[in-house]
């Protein structure tokens, strides 16, 4: 009797090349996407079309993007996560979730194994692996790709002599998309100064060839949570969604990110994030108004760790729920509204407004007049702040250091 594999399938070159390998290998092969994000109805009837023609017995789609925010990007958000201050972890941050409900789908069909499409060379394969022990230490894991090592350009050949279908990306590029953004890796970033055609872009393609004309967007936010665009109220995945159409069509979110991998080599993505990019400085922007300078200070070195362990696949480990506890906290007051202009190529934040406010809730205007406290007060305080290196000053004169 065949044995039975679940294979998490995301419709590029990787995992359609492993349904008909492992057929070959004697497994009935149920392929699992878990949406989260960057599919409409037609990406995902055209997954389950070139599953079953590639050889699945059956396919799954797991709408999984609520799920996904729940119990990521809403951290992602309050931690204003940018890895390398460039990157908003469009990718990585998803395979978590992925690999949850591709196990929870082994289980309840009572499959042997499941399988996976990742390289040896990259970082999901650790992020995959690493959560699918953790769902389930027992669980049987097939990574293909990793163990075999077949070149790209292998793979389409292989599909083609089985005249099976070929991913419409080929060998050129490999695209991963979701609700946090798309990256692309191919020739051109293997190196530390290749860039991409204009043509490999995938939401942001052509926006910067013509101006469009400046738009003006209010984004509203509820204890951190995105919650309403130019007054009206949204769930946060509707708003991402709807904010990712508007911002690619001024070419906003671009970017190559050239950072360290989970297996200490150097590695470089490109990638388009265009909603993680205007909601990550709107929120950044508004917590300035409404938090403390020593929360803001607690906060960045905790979403900094953050970001790290959900980069390396600790995303399950016990303390990232801690790190998680404080970024909640954090969030209490971060309420009120961003005004912003999108303009091709960028956006501006014109202006910031809460009912949380610590710049309204001050008497003393900057630069101009002080109301909560006296001259003599300032004049003091000055003195007191200064006073380390009036001391470091003194003590110097008694040597030459």
């Amino acid at each position: 009797m065949p044995r039975h594999v679940v294979l998490a399938y995301s419709g590029g070159l990787d995992t359609s090349w492993c349904i008909p390998h492992l057929i070959n290998e004697g497994y009935d092969v149920t392929t699992a996407t878990v949406d989260v994000g960057g599919l409409d109805e037609a990406a995902r009837y055209d997954l389950e079309s070139r599953a079953l023609i590639l050889g699945a017995k059956a396919h799954h789609i797991v709408d999984a993007r609520q799920l996904f925010y729940d119990k990521t990007v809403r951290f992602l958000i309050a931690g204003n996560v940018r890895r390398g201050g460039v990157y908003p972890l469009c990718v990585g941050a998803e395979r978590t979730v992925q690999a949850m409900e591709s196990a929870r789908i082994s289980v309840e069909l009572g499959a042997d194994a499941v399988a996976h499409g990742c390289t040896a060379a990259g970082n999901d394969q650790v992020r995959f692996d690493t959560a699918l022990r953790a769902i389930n230490p027992d669980l049987t894991v097939i990574a293909p790709i990793r163990d075999l090592m077949p070149t790209r350009t292998q793979q389409v050949a292989d599909l083609e002599a089985l005249g099976l279908p070929v991913p419409s990306h080929g060998a050129a590029y490999s695209v991963n998309s979701g609700l946090w953004g798309v990256t692309i890796g191919g020739s051109e970033t293997k190196s530390s100064d290749g860039h991409l055609p204009e043509s490999a872009w995938q939401r942001t393609k052509g926006a910067l060839q013509a101006a469009k004309p400046d738009r003006t967007l209010v984004i509203g936010f509820e204890k951190g949570h995105p919650v309403s665009m130019d007054g009206k109220n949204m769930e946060p995945v509707d708003l991402i969604e709807a904010l990712d159409v508007i911002a690619a069509s001024y070419g906003i979110g671009r970017g190559i990110h050239l950072g360290d991998t989970v297996l200490g080599l150097k590695g470089r993505v490109a990638f388009e994030a265009p909603a993680a990019t205007v909601l990550i400085d709107a929120h950044r922007e508004l917590e300035k108004l409404v938090l403390t300078g020593r929360q803001q200070q607690a906060k960045d070195s905790v979403a900094r760790q953050y970001g790290d362990w959900l980069h390396e696949g600790h995303a399950l480990d016990p303390a990232v729920r801690d790190l998680e506890a404080l970024l909640h906290s954090s969030q209490a007051r971060v309420t009120g509204e961003v005004e912003l202009t999108l303009r091709t190529g960028g956006f501006f934040v014109e202006g910031v407004r809460s009912p949380y406010s610590l710049l309204a809730a001050s008497g003393s205007v900057y630069g101009e007049e002080a109301k909560d406290y006296s001259a003599r007060d300032a004049a003091g305080f000055a003195r007191i702040v200064g006073m380390p290196s009036v001391l470091a000053a003194r003590a110097g004169k008694h040597g030459d250091a």
